[in-house]
């Protein structure tokens, strides 16, 4: 006869092993709010892997209000992250505690983050007051991951003042970030100049501030200016977007953004709130609802019953809609 193998709750009763899990959830949040980055890193596995299964994890958060999450977001090689490098720094100096949300383009092998956050911020990961974790886009279109709702709720209850979250260049369709962040940097570059027309609708109608990186290279002072009058034509409104031009690699006006962030979170954080909030709300619900649905399994159905000639696709997604 086998030998039963006593591997924790594998081999207790169902009652137990419930118990037994409880119990894990409990001494992890435990750990996690005496300050265990092993624990803030395990809780953001877990709600990264299994976001329904965390679900009891995350309604037992507090998470902080003094803690200001922003966006930077803007095409490809417009040095994202080599401003962010300079923030951190300037954050540093001011004695704030920061966390940083790299989100990547997913793996085709294994699904993972293909940018690794120790090679492009090396400098900060291993101070104690910064908290770096790279996130796989994992196919999102939007510019962020399925689960960064999540994660950041997770970083706000750990109690950092600041989140960075840093977006995959991914152009017009990135724009996610806008209902995540309460204030959202657009950066762009001199040679983005002719791009404008083009970001218009995308990038351009998302910003909080816009950020000329680079603004040694020629065309930056051209690029503002084209900026400053597109923002002129736009309707009044609570606040007037400022353009910034930034030299990240010497650290040049990074005080200014910070400056303009908190301007910001001052003048619009009580318009703004409720939007965010009913925005990340509605993303949750989608969300849950879509984890219900099992592709595999939706394609067998639809394979089925697509093979007759009366097949209707709407009337097929009402039994999924629910109406």
């Amino acid at each position: 006869m086998e030998q039963r193998k006593n591997r924790g709750s594998e081999c207790l009763p169902a009652t137990l092993g419930n118990k037994s899990r409880t119990m894990d959830k409990q001494h992890l949040l435990q750990e996690f709010y005496r300050g265990s980055v092993r624990a803030l890193s395990r809780l953001i596995s877990l709600v990264e892997n299994d976001p329904s299964g965390s679900l009891d994890l995350l309604s037992n958060l507090n998470p902080s209000k003094k803690a200001a999450v922003v966006g930077i977001t803007g095409p490809p090689g417009s040095g994202k992250s080599t401003l962010i490098n300079a923030m951190v720094n300037t954050l540093l100096g001011e004695g704030k505690r920061v966390a940083v949300v790299a989100v990547d383009p997913s793996s085709p092998f294994h699904g993972g983050a293909l940018l690794g956050d120790r090679i492009r911020m090396q400098s900060h990961f291993t101070h104690p007051d910064v908290y770096i974790r790279s996130l796989a886009s994992r196919g999102s279109l939007g510019g962020l991951t399925g689960t960064s709702i999540e994660v950041v709720d997770v970083l706000k209850a750990f109690g950092f003042d600041y989140i960075l979250i840093e977006t995959v260049g991914v152009g017009q369709s990135e724009v996610e970030i806008a209902s995540l962040a309460d204030t959202t940097l657009v950066v762009l570059v001199p040679e983005a100049g002719d791009e404008i027309q083009a970001l218009k609708s995308g990038l351009m109608e998302i910003a909080d501030l816009f950020i000329v990186n680079k603004s040694d290279r020629e065309g930056a002072r051209e690029l503002a200016i084209v900026l400053q009058r597109m923002l002129h034509d736009r309707p009044p409104s609570a606040w007037q977007i400022p353009v910034i031009q930034t030299i990240a690699t010497g650290n040049e006006q990074i005080g200014e953004i910070f400056a303009q962030i908190r301007f910001h979170q001052e003048a619009v954080s009580g318009l703004k709130r409720p939007f965010l909030l009913a925005s990340r709300a509605w993303q949750l619900i989608a969300s849950d609802r879509m984890r219900q649905v099992n592709k595999d399994e939706l394609l067998k159905q639809v394979e089925a019953a697509a093979a007759h000639d009366d097949f209707n696709l709407y009337k097929f997604v009402k039994k999924y809609s629910g109406r």
